[in-house]
Formats: structure tokens, sequence, C-alpha cells
């Protein structure tokens, strides 16, 4: 079967995850000091941008994965639908976790949920990669070799998250600055990635 209906679907909910994350973010009822009550909602802030860079970046990864996969089959369609299911979430992990740090209660376990979700969004990419491989349903340019260099590197995002999810139930500022500083290594360019023609990063 052609992809084509499995990427429009999968962009629809890639999109509609992403839009969700800005109502988590409610104006405040108490306008008799604004900027102090806008400045009280900085968790919601840094809970928004980290979620908006890591679905763009699952949407991204997720668009250049199917550049190589040019055939579906009906596992695909299911592992494709559990990876769904996990940025459908993200949403509500970051609403979570905004009102964990913004409360003083629950960071700990608002942290290792986060890290938990963004755990398996890896383990669902990794088994839809490795899926497409061993049924041939990708095109002839993703050699063997080229195969355990992609996986290599897609099944360190979700061994680094787990880190970041551990650390973050011990400290959980600690948590918040590890999931940002991988969400932001996958963003920015980086020659010896682009020059090996590796695009897929981890999920």
């Amino acid at each position: 079967m052609p992809t084509s209906r499995l990427e429009a679907f999968s962009d629809g909910v890639f999109a509609i995850a992403i839009t969700l994350l800005i109502f988590n973010i409610k104006a405040p009822n108490n306008t008799n000091h604004l900027v102090a009550s806008l400045l009280r909602l900085w968790p919601s802030y840094l809970a928004y941008v980290i979620s908006f860079l890591l679905i763009g970046l699952l949407w991204a990864n997720h668009h250049v994965m199917f550049e190589h996969i040019i055939k579906s089959d009906r596992l695909q369609m299911f592992v494709n639908t559990l990876l769904l299911m996990v940025v459908a979430f993200i949403p509500f992990t970051a609403s979570v976790l905004a009102s964990a740090f913004r409360n003083g209660e629950g960071e700990s376990v608002a942290i290792a949920l986060y890290g938990g979700t963004l755990v398996l969004g890896g383990l669902c990419f990794n088994w839809l990669w490795s899926h497409a491989y061993r049924a041939q349903l990708m095109d002839d340019t993703v050699t063997s070799e080229r195969m355990q260099r992609m996986t290599r590197r897609i099944l360190f995002g979700p061994v680094a998250y787990a880190v970041g999810g551990i650390v973050g139930f011990v400290l959980p500022v600690a948590g918040v600055v590890i999931f940002g500083v991988l969400i932001l290594f996958y963003w920015l360019p980086i020659p010896q990635r682009n020059s090996a023609g590796q695009k897929v990063g981890s999920r």
C-alpha cells in the first residue's frame, strides 16, 4: 500500500497536538498586577516552548523517515498509530508539568511522566523504522550499514530521555534542562550528521 494516506493522517495529528499546547496557557483572571501575573505563568511558557519544539521535531523526523519508506503494511499502520497516540498525549503531559512547577508540588512525578512519554515515543519511532526495513518497505538508498547507523541514532533518543526522567525525578529542574538540551541538539544543524546523510534523529 502507498504511504500517502498514512502521512496525511499523521500530519493532521501532529498539527492538532501542537495546536492544543497553547490551550494550556490560561490568561490571568486578576489583571490588577498584570505583569506579575504574566510572569507567574513561566512554567506554562516553558512547557509550551519545549513541547512545541518536541512535536515539531517528531513531525520533521517522521517526514524525513517517510522519504525513505515508500510502502506500507498493516503492522506499520498500527505502529504509526501508537506513535500518534503518544504525540496526542504530549499536550496533557505538558499541562501536568506546568501545573506542578507552578504549584511547587509534584514536580518529580510530572518530570517522570513527561520523560516516560518521550521514551515511549522514541521506542515507537524505532519500531516503525526497524519494521519498515525488515518488511522491505523502504527504497534502495537505505543499505544495511546505513540502517544500523540510523537505528543507533534513533535509539539514543529514548535512552537519553530515560536518563533525563530519572535525573529529573531527583532534581526536577535538571530533568527539564536535559529535555531542552536534547531537543535543541536534534534541531540544530550538525555538520558531521548532515555530511553523513543522517537526517533521522531521536524520537
